[in-house]
């Protein structure tokens, strides 16, 4: 094989690859494209490769803000948007324009009611400017300068947030004490607001105390705490406090339909008047629910329009139906158990606590009982409710709602502890049921008074008598016929008793138990000892009255003749006054009316206090 043929010259070896022409650039043809050449003369000359396919245009990237929940995107921006709190802006829009700022402000409430938001407006109140740059402290800021902007942002440097739960020692707050000597940056007051204030140490308290009293002219200091009773009463003297109240549901409840509409969902009144009893005055809570609510809403509705509905909130929240509501305590009055226990059950099955029922029954005595002083019931959405609480309050007396509502009371506490829920939840039910409509004690003896003043239980008190044996033949008096006043006056008896029971309690209890008086006089003792009591106490007598009275006695036990001792008569009385008791018009007739009743009047209710006896004998 010639060159030629293997480098594509010709047939004289002329015009190869490598011969180069002087009359052409030598850097026309590079090394890449002579290697090139090479390879195409021995292999071919490769297929051209495919042109890249045009790479796809990438979409603009779209600047979207992530979701903020409903509680942090209508937090209030102005004292106006903020509800519920008239007094405490009344006080700070006077103090504002009479130029009478304190240097220190303490917001307490619960949870959600604005303590944050309200420092926060205070701090924009004092740092506005106006959009002219002009302005100076307004109870109105505008909101739109660069103080009332940075501020709503948590970015202003003269602004200082912190949480006084992560920052609890003395060095969090001697950073305060050294930063406060310098004047602010750019705005008109350097402000410090400390949230959950009373989760500070008591160190940390007694450092701040002095700046506190006396800071600098350029500095205030908000506070915000949930539990103001925690705080040392120095703090509480050096702060001008704001009490802030719970939100009324009447408000929330409008609050939250503005918020729906610019939301642009749709909500039923019923269910948004749910939320606001659900929130508990709080609108945090109340608008954490509402968001829970309308996600709730958007995933069970099938159409483009959300829509909140009363049947969805309760399914949402486990609450009981305000129909379902009705219906059981209907039930609960009408006496109708099984009825009773099937709403029971069928609240249970759609997800209803039992612990939520027991509070929807305590929720409806109580506005019956509202309702029945003559309170208008503002909780009441419809009609038939309106009409359902005031038939009540006009069909039970108070005394039964008082007792209803003790009884729901403790039912739901034992719901609360017990085993089993629901089973806790229908006792209590059942017993309630049963005890709606019995009378009180009061209606009870007016009742039978009636019965025993008309004769009706006249009958039934005569056959009582027969077959009731007095307690006093049951137990007879015992034997008294060799005493006589003259030879023991029970009063001198009894006086040495307590003289002896003053040196020795032991011995004046046995004297009373166990000594039956024979004959008594001035040094002289003849008794006989109670049965039941085999130990001798002549000698215990003996030396207990010689040291009461300091005498020498002559006491002497005989085996009978003795009246009964002070304890068998103090019995003796209690029983003539049962038998006298039970002879009495009233209790016979209440006796006949319930034949099972037992007299368990107290000991020593109706005469003396009760004394604590005991078998001294050894």
């Amino acid at each position: 094989m010639s060159i030629s043929e293997i480098f594509g010259g010709d047939e004289d070896g002329d015009d190869l690859p490598w011969d180069t022409d002087d009359s052409q650039d030598s850097d026309t043809v590079s090394a890449e494209e002579l290697e090139a050449a090479g390879q195409g003369s021995m292999f071919g000359a490769p297929e051209p490769a495919p042109e890249p396919a045009p790479a796809p245009k990438l979409a603009a990237p779209v600047s979207a803000q992530p979701y903020r929940v409903l509680a942090r995107k209508y937090r209030s921006q102005t004292f106006a948007e903020l509800i519920g709190q008239d007094a405490m802006v009344q006080t700070l829009a006077n103090a504002i324009r009479r130029d009478r700022l304190a240097h220190a402000f303490l917001m307490t409430g619960i949870r959600g009611v604005g303590k944050t938001s309200t420092a926060r407006l205070i701090a924009k109140a004092l740092n506005c400017i106006g959009p002219d740059g002009k302005g100076g402290p307004t109870i109105d800021p505008c909101g739109q300068c660069e103080p009332c902007v940075a501020i709503a942002e948590g970015r202003h440097i003269d602004v200082i947030e912190m949480d006084a739960a992560s920052h609890t020692g003395v060095d969090d707050v001697r950073e305060i004490i050294e930063a406060v000597r310098y004047a602010a940056v750019s705005a008109r007051y350097k402000i410090y607001i400390i949230d959950e204030v009373h989760m500070l140490s008591r160190n940390a308290f007694n450092a701040l105390l002095k700046t506190l009293e006396e800071p600098p002219a350029h500095v205030k200091f908000l506070f915000a705490t949930t539990e103001v009773d925690k705080l040392p009463i120095t703090v509480l003297s050096r702060c001008q406090r704001f009490d802030l109240k719970r939100i009324p549901a009447e408000l929330l409840a409008a609050h939250f339909a503005r918020i729906c509409e610019k939301e642009g969902v749709e909500a039923e009144a019923e269910a948004l008047a749910m939320v606001a009893e659900a929130a508990e005055g709080s609108v945090r809570d109340g608008l954490s629910i509402l968001d829970q609510a309308i996600a709730h809403a958007d995933l069970a509705s099938d159409s483009e329009q959300t829509k909140v509905t009363a049947e969805h909130l309760r399914e949402m929240l486990g609450l009981a139906d305000k129909t379902a509501q009705r219906q059981l305590f209907a039930a609960l009055l009408a006496g109708d158990g099984a009825a009773l226990l099937d709403l029971v059950a069928g609240q249970f099955a759609l997800g209803v606590e039992p612990l939520a029922l027991l509070r929807s029954a305590m929720e409806v005595t109580h506005r019956i009982t509202v309702a029945q002083l003559g309170k208008r019931d503002t909780r009441s959405i419809s009609q038939d409710e309106k009409a359902a609480i005031e038939g009540w309050a006009q069909q039970l007396s108070a005394g039964q709602l008082h007792r209803l509502w003790q009884l729901l009371l403790k039912g739901h506490d034992e719901v609360k502890t017990a085993p089993e829920p629901l089973v806790a939840a229908e006792m209590a039910l059942l017993r309630c049921m049963h005890a709606a409509d019995m009378p009180d004690p009061g209606q009870l003896v007016k009742k039978i008074e009636g019965l025993a003043s008309g004769g009706v239980l006249s009958g039934a008190v005569a056959a009582a008598s027969q077959s009731a044996q007095p307690v006093a033949q049951i137990a007879p008096a015992m034997p008294v016929s060799n005493m006589s006043v003259s030879t023991m006056p029970a009063l001198e008896w009894r006086h040495l008793v307590e003289v002896v029971e003053r040196e020795s309690i032991a011995t004046g209890s046995m004297m009373r138990l166990q000594v039956r008086v024979v004959d008594l006089a001035p040094g002289r003792l003849v008794f006989e000892q109670a049965p039941g009591f085999p130990e001798d106490v002549t000698p215990i007598l003996r030396a207990a009255l010689q040291k009461a009275t300091d005498r020498v006695w002559e006491v002497e036990r005989r085996s009978s003749g003795g009246a009964p001792s002070m304890v068998e008569m103090e019995e003796q009385a209690k029983a003539a006054e049962l038998a006298q008791r039970q002879q009495s018009p009233l209790m016979q007739a209440a006796m006949a009316a319930f034949p099972q009743a037992q007299d368990i009047t107290e000991e020593g209710q109706a005469g003396q206090p009760p004394r604590r006896q005991a078998n001294w004998s050894r």
